[in-house]
């Protein structure tokens, strides 16, 4: 039985014990449909102040980042909430909250969310999920058991417009998808310095340092740095977002833009393991994620819908169609090539092509419930409500995916995946970059 087949029997039986769970009586999810939840946030700068701003409605109960300046900030919003640098020990006092909100680095991510599932903890973790396949692995099968509400933050997915998408698809308005393409004009990683002015980079360094730089006043560089090598500080990692174009704690724009732009096909297509990836790029680098390159995903049918091949370009490139004039040439974007037409789209539109084709095309009837808001469905669910549409069920898959396209980059070969035991049947030297030792002191 090929992968796909097995993973979409795993697929069943976790959606069912996912439907147990939300047909729980209320008062084992949350305290009360009419309470606040009680919230801790994990990660406070950044995108955290973001995420924090939208779940103020909630009681905010405790406030944990590695940088002192970044809770001081919040606390003059939630003086009332008590403060921690180290997420490990916010769970000595865990019955104080209901929730947590984890908007950490990439690096830490899983070990932050982990930490929440354990203690019966609903939580929201910002993009990617993990930093490697193994970690998303771990999270989403714990996830499926934990009985708590999740919810990845991908705020597109809440969109209209990606919405409207996924119906045209699968309401068959293009024909059987074969074919799918997926690019993003963002340029952060190993390049030349040339590059890296033209795109705006804000560091073209690619060799670790080995100097140190005097630390920031108020950060606790050891907790920054986590399960990651141990290496001195240096401006090039810190402030964010210097860090995620490092192998050590992020994987650049693959894993992050790729969380947004690669959902909508994931959605729409219904996909989950793939049955093979090749990548294609500059030789890969030890310590830095490339600006530019392209990972080629293959996928079996899925129920009625055929195989498909899903390719995925960052940086300078584009797909064939794209750079011949054969289509507008957005500078990021989505095309869906269908029997009977083709689908182009962007985070926040869509058209449908040839234009002149479906000039009196009917729209289906909507049949995707519509969002009240990315955030307010994580919270509508920790009250008891459905599950939220980008759950650790639905992300986790895709947050695998997405590292198996650097995986894939980072080994230079066209992998054969076993979604099953997490491995490249063809690519043994894959084994460290699905998965890696910790620094010690962390486990997950």
């Amino acid at each position: 039985m090929q992968a796909h087949q097995l993973n979409r029997r795993q697929f069943t039986r976790t959606a069912v014990a996912a439907s147990v769970v939300f047909a729980a009586p209320a008062f084992l999810r949350a305290r009360n449909l009419n309470d606040k939840l009680n919230i801790a946030i994990i990660g406070c700068g950044g995108r955290g102040a973001g995420n924090l701003g939208e779940v103020a409605s909630e009681n905010i109960v405790a406030l944990c980042d590695v940088n002192e300046n970044a809770v001081n900030a919040a606390a003059t919003r939630f003086p009332q909430a008590r403060k921690a640098a180290d997420f490990r020990k916010l769970f000595d006092r865990a019955s104080e909250f209901d929730a947590v909100v984890v908007s950490t680095c990439e690096h830490t991510h899983a070990f932050a969310t982990m930490l929440a599932l354990k203690h019966g903890k609903h939580v929201y973790c910002e993009k990617p999920l993990t930093h490697n396949i193994w970690e998303a692995r771990q999270i989403r099968e714990a996830s499926a058991g934990a009985k708590v509400a999740t919810q990845m933050g991908i705020q597109i997915h809440a969109t209209e417009n990606y919405r409207q998408i996924v119906e045209l698809i699968q309401a068959g308005a293009i024909g059987p998808v074969r074919e799918a393409h997926v690019w993003v004009s963002r340029a952060w990683g190993l390049q030349s310095k040339e590059d890296a002015a033209r795109f705006g980079d804000i560091v073209s360094i690619a060799d670790r340092p080995n100097e140190s730089e005097p630390l920031p006043a108020g950060l606790n560089w050891d907790l920054w740095l986590g399960p990651a090598p141990q290496r001195p500080f240096h401006s090039v990692y810190f402030p964010g977002p210097k860090w995620y174009r490092w192998w050590d704690f992020g994987n650049g724009t693959m894993s992050d833009l790729g969380s947004h732009f690669n959902d909508l096909p994931f959605w729409a297509l219904k996909l989950q393991a793939p049955l093979t990836v090749e990548a294609h790029g500059l030789p890969p680098h030890p310590e830095i994620a490339p600006a530019t390159m392209s990972a080629t995903y293959e996928y079996g049918p899925r129920g009625d819908m055929p195989a498909v091949k899903l390719t995925w370009y960052q940086g300078n490139m584009k797909p064939e169609i794209w750079k011949s004039g054969g289509i507008p040439q957005w500078g990021n974007g989505h095309l869906f090539i269908g029997d009977k037409g083709m689908l182009l789209c962007d985070y926040d539109k869509h058209l449908l092509l040839p234009e002149k084709v479906f000039a009196d095309y009917q729209r289906p009837e909507p049949t995707i419930p519509r969002s009240p808001g990315h955030h307010k469905e994580w919270l509508e669910a920790c009250q008891g409500g459905k599950p939220a549409s980008a759950d650790f069920e639905y992300s986790g898959w895709l947050t695998e995916a997405n590292h198996l396209g650097n995986v894939a980059y980072r080994t230079g070969k066209k992998l054969e995946w076993d979604a099953v035991a997490l491995k490249a049947r063809n690519a043994p030297e894959a084994d460290e970059f699905i998965r890696r030792e910790y620094r010690q002191g962390w486990v997950l």
